[in-house]
């Protein structure tokens, strides 16, 4: 990235030699005139298109309503580019206060703009069926027959168009602001350990170090200072909870999962078939395998700190940045050349920014942006097979964007759990490549059991997490939760779901404040195991040889939000609705414990 991009805080020149990101494809600074032009078209086209057509959409024919679909289309695309360049500069660095003012400002300045744009979504739900048929057999609007039906799903719980209005503006300084808190208190924390004040992503990296002292020493610190916030963060938790309780009822949301199932679109009973076999599967899955590594360990019982310790005889094989670049791009390849170039430009254009850095955003993600641009990813490198396997799940996520990009913006994004398709399945990708390229019994063991935890944080405790969700949400609308009520909550889930060789202490019970999801994007974590046991059967499908896979694949990947999870799977003749779906996800997981159990 240019200089003048980013804060003085940043240095202008990657470091370490790992590449940081040019974020100047969206803009060159934040006061990149281009930017402020953008802002002022938007405000523009929004006043205008409002005047156009508010209270109209009714009564045009096709031609007019696609052209209106295409003009709403334009001003989304632009104050979408907008939003992404302020989120990425504030994720570069949390802690950064002028980075933090901007991204506020930009995101109240699109919130007034939208506010303009929002009728336009509320009255295409009061078409009649019929008229709206009729409007979209015009070519001219049929294109965005997809987007519409989407939008549609939220006809019943639309609230008048006053309301939603209101909702809109009052999300900047309300949700909006407790997010932004959630996030600039994480990133401010420092965790002691040996007398070093280490980020959270830096000190979370430690639980996997080779060093138990060390593990036990970084999950105090992270148990520790969580605990010295917990009434914060308990706070933040109880708030927002409460206000999407509030908006749950406006809207006659039966449930509290029930608004983000609706929104990915996914049916109720896929959900709760998914949920239902995680959950039958605990003790067949994380029971067996934590007691099978506690063993291993030479003990009957592992404290929490040494759950994703590498195993005893894990020399902590550290990969170079070429040598992860190389090998994802190489499983990539092997699969599809096609896949491997699009994953190329992440790395030859400066899309991706790799070292760990104070005030960081402590994660790893891929933003899609605006098709008119490219997604950018972020990572926190640390040279850990699990960083490896990172890099090809969050170049998966890149690599689906810029194909479903062909769709626009309005019909490029996936619903949350088909989005988690394409990284889950570059991860397995990677995975095998590695195992196949390892001839040593004793590396083929340590790589077959990190899939192995990898997969039980992605599937098992991903549902944990869910079912952590469900419990809160479900208490709250009696009242407030008290820090210990939430800390108990987690101990619950924790238990039932990881198994009796797992040993906790009560600093464990802090562990839940830091998990951004909850925060960010209530109920969304079921996806990622929706993703892991949809990509184990999709992987099984491929192994089995069918006919023209990369093909399809590729295929299924670019529809972006054109198509729902029925349609996409069909070709691979999956059903997700199916319980026996599934079964046969989970059965890849348990396969691979079998054979670490033969493997002694």
């Amino acid at each position: 990235m240019p200089a003048n991009a980013q804060s003085a805080a940043v240095p202008a020149e990657p470091s370490e030699g790992l590449p940081e990101w040019d974020l100047s494809a969206l803009y060159a600074a934040p006061d990149d005139p281009a930017l402020e032009a953008d802002l002022a078209w938007a405000g523009k086209r929004a006043k205008a298109f409002q005047q156009a057509y508010k209270g109209r959409l009714a009564g045009l024919d096709g031609v007019a309503l696609g052209g209106a679909i295409a003009e709403y289309e334009a001003i989304v695309e632009r104050i979408y580019k907008a939003m992404s360049y302020a989120h990425l500069l504030f994720s570069g660095d949390v802690s950064d206060a002028r980075r933090g003012r901007f991204f506020q400002t930009i995101r109240e300045r699109i919130t007034t703009i939208s506010t303009d744009t929002l009728f336009f979504e509320l009255e295409l739900n009061r078409i009649d069926d019929a008229t709206l048929a009729r409007q979209l057999g015009d070519s001219e609007a049929k294109r965005y027959a997809p987007w519409v039906r989407d939008v549609r799903v939220m006809r019943p719980h639309q609230l008048s168009d006053e309301v939603e209005k209101l909702l809109h503006e009052k999300s900047v300084a309300g949700k909006a602001a407790w997010v932004r808190l959630f996030d600039e208190t994480l990133a401010g924390l420092r965790f002691d350990v040996d007398g070093r004040k280490l980020s959270l992503s830096e000190t979370l990296n430690l639980l996997s170090d080779t060093n138990g002292a060390t593990r036990k020493t970084a999950a105090k610190a992270l148990g520790h200072e969580l605990g010295e916030n917990l009434k914060l963060f308990s706070l933040i938790t109880n708030t927002l909870a409460k206000d999407k309780q509030i908006e749950d009822e406006w809207r006659h949301f039966e449930r509290p999962v029930s608004a983000r199932n609706l929104g990915n679109l996914v049916e109720d009973e896929v959900v709760e078939a998914l949920v239902g076999s995680v959950r039958e599967a605990f003790p067949l899955l994380a029971h067996r395998y934590y007691r099978l590594k506690a063993k291993w360990f030479g003990v009957d019982t592992l404290d929490y700190w040494d759950r994703n310790a590498p195993l005893p005889e894990d020399a902590d094989r550290r990969y170079s940045w070429d040598e992860a670049k190389n090998t994802v791009l190489g499983a990539y390849g092997a699969f599809t050349p096609d896949m491997a170039a699009i994953a190329r430009r992440f790395f030859d254009e400066r899309w991706i920014d790799v070292p760990p850095r104070p005030g960081k955003d402590s994660g790893a993600f891929s933003h899609s942006t605006v098709p008119s641009a490219h997604p950018f990813i972020l990572l926190n490198y640390h040279g850990k097979a699990r960083d490896v396997m990172t890099l090809a799940h969050e170049l998966g996520h890149g690599v689906h964007q810029v194909l479903a990009g062909r769709q626009g913006a309005l019909m490029a994004d996936t619903s949350l759990p088909l989005a988690e398709t394409a990284s889950v399945f570059g991860e397995m990708l990677t995975f095998r490549a590695l195992l196949a390229g390892e001839k040593d019994p004793a590396r083929r063991r340590i790589l077959l059991a990190g899939k192995v935890e990898d997969m039980l944080n992605t599937v098992v405790r991903q549902v944990a997490f869910h079912e952590f969700e469900t419990r809160v949400h479900g208490e709250r609308r009696n009242g407030e939760l008290a820090a210990e009520r939430l800390c108990e909550i987690w101990f619950d889930i924790q238990r039932d779901s990881l198994g009796p060789a797992i040993r906790f202490d009560d600093d464990y019970g802090a562990f839940w404040a830091y998990i951004p999801h909850f925060i960010h994007s209530p109920f969304y974590v079921y996806a990622y195991a929706f993703g892991d046991c949809l990509v184990n059967s999709l992987y099984d499908v491929f192994r089995q040889g069918h006919p023209e896979f990369q093909k399809k694949y590729l295929a299924m990947l670019s529809a972006g939000g054109t198509m729902r999870h029925k349609e996409l799977l069909a070709p691979f003749g999956l059903d997700a609705g199916d319980p026996a779906f599934w079964k046969r996800g989970l059965s890849m997981i348990s396969g691979f414990i079998d054979e670490l159990e033969a493997m002694g």
